[in-house]
């Protein structure tokens, strides 16, 4: 692969990326890094980067590291708790630290305070089934590596002391709970993207705004022709690329669907619209400076997990609760009305009738959320923040979310993640689904490498272990690896050290009555 030269109406590139959210940035940042000499041109629709799920107000910057999202520690059906999948998770989002990391010292990335923070990460549940459901999970992950200093808390005032929003006016007669880790961290993945597209920019990828793909097909060589519609001319490019990654967010599937290829086929969505509140006071805003999931309702889906959520934009602190589901046919906050019906195909028909029957709850819920009034909204806030004025919070519009609808037999399963399609060949991939998403951005992107450029990865090895040190190895089986990394890492991103991350499990702190 080389350079090629850029017409006014045809492009040939060697690596074509869709889309200018986190997932393309970062492919494109790997592949700038690994192989200098290949071409890069990136086409997005809108005109700005990480104009839809990356952006921070979309909800797109938790920093999902399951250290306090009680839907990746299920209750299991012996009473127990399940960490597995906060335990992936968790190593997924070091990969990313590690990479943002190195991207900083490398100068790709800079200023670190511009897209991360820390924050506290707290789970946080009330009534005696939630308290002794948050102690074993407590009691499951302190003794983890990547889980060292997590708190136990259950006395009111400890509560109190820490989260003053949440406990004016409570009634602690209702006993409480927390898990509570200090050095998590909030992440602005809308300011990540900007950076490491202007580095894209600096070392010559070609970067379109305004600029909608609206067919592709594969030629006999395996190399791509995608046809580009200008936003603001109407004229159509020809682009011609040896590979194809569509990081379009819920319009990845309607895009992979039109390149023909058997592993998206059977594949189907489910759109859901969030909406937060935003508080406008800053009093309370001042009041509250940590990250707190509570539990979804009984019987509603993980995706209505309710959280009060610091957010760090611009260097100011926001805070958002929620989420309330809304519902919409649109892939896309700025999509269309037709996007759900243009992807349903025979293939998936039958997956995406199955989900109705099997996912009840989900429209249960769905349904209940759309007839809940501003007050019930209220109401629901109230169980974070006792004394919730709805006069202090405004409503706003978070980014669609397109769950992944698999085919499994003749139906189908709905699951609340994420999914790397990617052709045989390894000429074309793209993502679907949603959280943990941008989170894990690097790992899925890394998974992309494997599967696409099987003869490349290996000689990539050295240069990818350079940037991440941990590449290849799990951190919660190699604790002193592990210390070197989060103290680097701390470091380069310019994060604080807790006072009690690291200690020894004999030493963690418990704070109960």
């Amino acid at each position: 692969m080389g350079r090629y030269q850029v017409s006014q109406s045809v492009i040939k590139t060697d690596v074509a990326l869709v889309g200018a959210g986190i997932m393309s940035a970062t492919l494109g940042t790997l592949l700038r890094r690994l192989q200098p000499d290949w071409s890069i041109s990136l086409f997005e629709r809108l005109d700005a980067a990480a104009a839809e799920s990356s952006d921070p107000w979309n909800n797109a910057g938790t920093g999902h590291s399951a250290l306090c999202e009680l839907n990746y520690t299920p209750k299991t059906a012996d009473g127990d708790v399940n960490i597995d999948k906060a335990l992936n998770i968790n190593e997924q989002f070091q990969v990313s630290r590690q990479f943002w990391a190195n991207s900083v010292d490398t100068g790709i990335l800079g200023d670190p305070t511009e897209f991360i923070n820390p924050i506290p990460h707290v789970a946080f549940t009330h009534g005696p089934d939630g308290v002794e459901y948050l102690r074993k999970r407590y009691d499951r992950l302190a003794g983890q590596t990547l889980f060292e200093g997590m708190e136990f808390i259950d006395d009111p005032a400890v509560f109190a002391e820490r989260l003053p929003l949440m406990s004016t006016g409570r009634d602690f007669a209702d006993p409480v709970s927390l898990n509570w880790f200090t050095e998590g961290t909030d992440v602005d993945f809308g300011a990540l993207t900007q950076q490491l597209l202007n580095f894209l920019g600096r070392t010559g990828a070609d970067v379109y705004f305004g600029h909608q793909v609206t067919n592709l097909s594969k030629q006999s060589d395996g190399s791509w022709i995608m046809k580009i519609r200008n936003e603001r001319t109407q004229r159509t490019l020809t682009v011609h690329a040896k590979f194809v990654f569509v990081g379009a967010g819920g319009g990845a599937l309607h895009l992979l669907q039109k390149s023909g290829i058997a592993e998206a086929k059977g594949f189907g969505g489910f759109p859901v619209s969030g909406e937060f509140f935003r508080c406008t006071n800053p009093d309370l805003i001042g009041e509250h400076h940590a990250k707190v999931y509570g539990q979804a309702a009984v019987g509603a889906p993980p995706m209505s997990v309710p959280h009060l959520d610091t957010r760090v934009i611009n260097h100011k602190p926001g805070l958002l609760f929620g989420p309330y589901a809304g519902w919409s046919p649109k892939f896309l906050k700025n999509g269309s009305v037709a996007d759900l019906p243009s992807t349903i195909k025979p293939s998936n028909l039958l997956p995406m009738l199955s989900i109705a029957p099997q996912e009840f709850g989900l429209l249960k819920y769905l349904i209940s959320e759309l007839a809940a009034s501003r007050a019930d909204r209220v109401d629901t806030l109230s169980e974070f923040v006792p004394r919730a004025d709805g006069g202090d919070w405004e409503i706003i519009t978070a980014g669609q979310r397109v769950q992944v609808i698999r085919k499994t037999g003749v139906g189908g399963t709905l699951e609340f993640g994420t999914a790397v399609v990617t052709a045989a060949d390894g000429t074309i991939g793209g993502l679907l689904g949603a959280s943990p998403g941008a989170s894990t951005a690097v790992p899925a992107m890394l998974q992309v490498l494997e599967k696409c450029f099987p003869k490349e990865y290996a000689g990539w090895t050295p240069a990818l272990t350079d940037m991440i040190p941990s590449f290849g190895q799990k951190l919660n089986s190699n604790r002193d690896l592990f210390r070197q990394v989060w103290d680097w890492t701390n470091s380069s991103l310019q994060l604080k050290r807790g006072t009690v991350a690291h200690q020894a499990p004999s030493d963690r702190t418990q704070a109960s009555v």
